[in-house]
C-alpha cells in the first residue's frame, strides 16, 4: 500500500513538472503580447507618430494585429513539423523564434532616431512572434492532453491558458510598479521598454526548463509520423472540422484580447479613467482568470463539453452589451473591475472546456496542426483584431459600450460552432467528451 502511494505521488509530481515545462513557452507568449496591448499609446508615439491619437492608435493595432495573421502560416509549418518530429523538438523550436521576436520589439530604437526602419523592425518582430504562437498553443495543448489521467483531460489541458494569466499578472504587477515610481514622460521616453527588458532576462530561464521537457508516450508509441503532404492532404479532408473549431474557439480569443489587451487602452482612452485603475484591474482579471479555467475544464469533465460550452456563450449573447452599457453610462474603477470580472468568468468557463474539446475533435495523427491551425483562425480573424475593431466602433457609433457587438458575434460563433461539431456526435462520429 505504501509502494502504491508513493508510486502516486511521484506521478502527480512528474506530471506537475511536466506541466511547468511544456507551459513556461506560452508565459512568455502572453506576457510580451499583453505588455504590447498595455504600452499601446507610448509605443504608437515612439514608433507610429500620426497627425491623431486615433490614427496613431490604429497603426499600432493594426501592426498588434498583423502578428496573428502570421498564425495560420506558423500552424501549418510549425504544427506539422511538431506532428512529425515530436513535442519536444517542436516546442523547442517555436520558443527560439519566440524569444527572437520578443528581444527585436524590446531594442528597436524610436522612429525620431532611425525614421521608418523603426516601424518595419516592430513590425518583423510581431510578424516572428505570430508565426512561433501559431504552432505554440497547439503544441502544449495536446502534449498537456497526452499526459492527462484518463478523464481529467479538460483538467490538464485547462493549464495551457492558465499559465499565460501567470504572465498578465506579473506584467500588469510591473506596469502599476513602474506607474508608480516614473513620471508620464518617462514612460513615455524609456519607461515603457523596462518590462520588456525583464521578458527577454526570463528568455534563458525558459529554455534551461523546456530542454528537460520529456517527449509524450502517446506520441512515442506511435509508428507512422505524417509527413508534409499527409498533413495537407489531411487538412484538405478535414476543411470543415478546422473551420468549426476556429469559429468555435472564436469566442475565446475575442474574450480575452478584450479583457486583457484592450482594457488598458479602454479605460484610458475611452472610459478616461487612470492608468492605475486599468492596472489594478488587469491584475484582478489575470487572477480570476487563472481561477476559472481549471474549474472550467474540471466541469467540462464532470458534465461534458457542449453543455458548458452552449451555456457560456447563450449567457454572452443575452448579457454582453447591457454589462458594457451600465459600465459606460457612469464609467468608474468598481464598474469597470465588476464588468471585467463577470467577462473573466465568461472566458474562463467557457475555456475550460473548448480547449479540450479541441484537441479531441481533430484527427490523431495531425492532432498538433489541426488544433493550431484552427486556433490560430480564430486569433486572427477575432482575437487580434479585437483592440483595433473596438477602437473602430467606438469611434464609428459614439457608444463607449459598442466592443460588446464584436463580443457577442464571437459569441454566436462560438454557439454555431459547438452546435456543428456535436450535431456529428449524433451522425455516428466521434466527437468530445
Amino acid at each position: 500500500m505504501m509502494n502504491s502511494t508513493a508510486s502516486t505521488s511521484s506521478s502527480r509530481t512528474a506530471k506537475f513538472a511536466a506541466i511547468v515545462r511544456v507551459t513556461s513557452g506560452n508565459f512568455l507568449e502572453q506576457f510580451d503580447f499583453f505588455l504590447f496591448g498595455f504600452y499601446a499609446t507610448y509605443i504608437a508615439q515612439t514608433f507610429f507618430p500620426a497627425t491623431s491619437e486615433f490614427a496613431s492608435l490604429m497603426m499600432t493595432f493594426a501592426v498588434f494585429g498583423s502578428g496573428f495573421l502570421m498564425r495560420p502560416l506558423g500552424a501549418i509549418i510549425l504544427g506539422a513539423y511538431i506532428d512529425k518530429v515530436g513535442r519536444r523538438k517542436g516546442l523547442i523550436v517555436t520558443l527560439s523564434i519566440m524569444a527572437c521576436g520578443t528581444v527585436l520589439i524590446a531594442l528597436v530604437p524610436g522612429y525620431a532616431s532611425i525614421g521608418l526602419a523603426a516601424p518595419v523592425l516592430v513590425l518583423l518582430g510581431r510578424l516572428l512572434q505570430g508565426f512561433s504562437a501559431g504552432a505554440e498553443l497547439g503544441g502544449v495543448s495536446v502534449y498537456l492532453a497526452e499526459i492527462a489521467t484518463p478523464g481529467r483531460t479538460g483538467f490538464y489541458t485547462s493549464w495551457q491558458s492558465a499559465s499565460q494569466q501567470i504572465a498578465i499578472i506579473l506584467a500588469a504587477a510591473l506596469g502599476y510598479g513602474i506607474n508608480a515610481w516614473l513620471d508620464g514622460t518617462q514612460i513615455a521616453a524609456w519607461g515603457w521598454r523596462i518590462p520588456f527588458f525583464v521578458g527577454c532576462a526570463i528568455i534563458p530561464f525558459i529554455f534551461v526548463i523546456r530542454r528537460s521537457l520529456q517527449e509524450t508516450q502517446a506520441f512515442s508509441a506511435r509508428v507512422h509520423h505524417p509527413s508534409a503532404g499527409e498533413v495537407f492532404r489531411s487538412m484538405r479532408d478535414n476543411w470543415r472540422t478546422v473551420l468549426a473549431g476556429g469559429l468555435l474557439a472564436s469566442m475565446t480569443t475575442t474574450t480575452f484580447y478584450l479583457i486583457t489587451v484592450y482594457t488598458p487602452t479602454f479605460g484610458k482612452s475611452v472610459l478616461h479613467l487612470s492608468t492605475t485603475d486599468s492596472l489594478i484591474v488587469t491584475l484582478f482579471v489575470g487572477l480570476t482568470n487563472f481561477i476559472w479555467l481549471p474549474v472550467g475544464g474540471a466541469i467540462s469533465d464532470r458534465i461534458g463539453r457542449r453543455p458548458l460550452l452552449l451555456g457560456i456563450s447563450t449567457l454572452c449573447m443575452v448579457t454582453a452589451y447591457p454589462a458594457m452599457h451600465w459600465l459606460a453610462e457612469a464609467a468608474s474603477f468598481e464598474r469597470l473591475l465588476a464588468v471585467l470580472l463577470y467577462f473573466s468568468f465568461f472566458f474562463g468557463m467557457y475555456n475550460g472546456a473548448m480547449v479540450a474539446a479541441l484537441t479531441e475533435v481533430m484527427p490523431q495523427n495531425v492532432r498538433v496542426v489541426g488544433f493550431s491551425l484552427a486556433f490560430s483562425l480564430a486569433t486572427a480573424i477575432f482575437g487580434g483584431f479585437t483592440p483595433a475593431m473596438s477602437t473602430w466602433l467606438v469611434q464609428a457609433t459614439g457608444d463607449k459600450a459598442s466592443p460588446a457587438f464584436w463580443l457577442m458575434f464571437a459569441a454566436v460563433c462560438g454557439f454555431s460552432a459547438t452546435l456543428a461539431l456535436y450535431r456529428r456526435q449524433r451522425a455516428g462520429v466521434a466527437e468530445p467528451a
